[in-house]
């Protein structure tokens, strides 16, 4: 049976995620505490993997019922935050500036989140996407490319790339409990996957090796038109205004709806 298998947020962008056995859907669509913080330089350019790849030697995890912060990043030692404080989110922020080397602050956007497309919500993909991926490289494990993908919603009991099939044409949209998810784009990607996520350390031939193989398997129920090009890999949904308020969990069935 399709099922909601893992949800995962990114309460810091660019940053490490944390599981959820449930989440809210919040008013602007996305999954609450996804993205609700995001650190910005003086020119209001935000510190996230694209722009360096020194992300990963920060290790951080976020409680949302506790509101604390705790970081850690080597030769920095590790902290504690009380990100729910104006004041925290200012220390918290001198102490990333320390890590990068930059004046940075620490913003919070609890009910959109700095999610890379703000008109959209959550991104979605199907556990067995993960574990074909990891399957095209030697030496990658399923959780490695989980946290290369950076998925909210990971839905099992269906075939890779099922989440294909919700862009394009006449597609379907599906229902995860009583929440719509409607498909708006695949997600091209960006240098991120393309990285070790413990070390940052490119995995050599990765985009080439990835491009063949997503191309040589593109499944016969999706819309290849649909598709600028096959170095893509999960689907960007959106949440109607009506499921907005409501909230999905780990073990929900999942089914097409039209």
């Amino acid at each position: 049976m399709a099922h909601l298998e893992r949800l995962t947020v990114y309460p810091v962008k660019g940053f490490d995620g944390v599981d959820r056995a449930a989440a809210r859907i919040v008013d602007g669509g996305t999954l609450a505490h996804d993205r609700e913080f995001a650190l910005f330089d003086g020119d209001g350019d935000v510190v996230n993997g694209k722009r360096t790849d020194q992300v990963h030697d920060v290790t951080t995890d976020y409680d949302p019922e506790t509101g604390r912060l705790s970081v850690s990043a080597p030769g920095h030692g590790a902290a504690t935050f009380d990100v729910d404080d104006a004041t925290g989110r200012r220390r918290a922020a001198a102490w990333f500036g320390s890590v990068f080397d930059l004046d940075l602050s620490l913003e919070r956007d609890a009910e959109l989140g700095f999610v890379d497309r703000r008109e959209l919500g959550p991104s979605v993909v199907s556990t067995a996407t993960v574990e074909t991926v990891a399957s095209w490289f030697d030496g990658l494990t399923v959780e490695s490319v989980r946290r290369r993908l950076r998925a909210n919603v990971e839905v099992g009991g269906v075939p890779a790339f099922w989440e294909d099939r919700f862009v394009g044409d006449d597609a379907p949209a599906f229902r995860v409990g009583d929440v719509r998810f409607e498909g708006d784009t695949p997600c091209g990607r960006c240098v991120v996957p393309e990285r070790d996520p413990d070390t940052g350390d490119p995995t050599p031939g990765f985009r080439e090796r990835f491009v063949e193989r997503r191309e040589a398997t593109f499944p016969d129920f999706a819309d290849r038109d649909a598709f600028d090009h096959c170095y893509t890999v999960m689907l960007i949904a959106s949440v109607p205004t009506a499921g907005r308020g409501g909230a999905v969990r780990v073990g929900d069935e999942v089914a097409l709806v039209d």
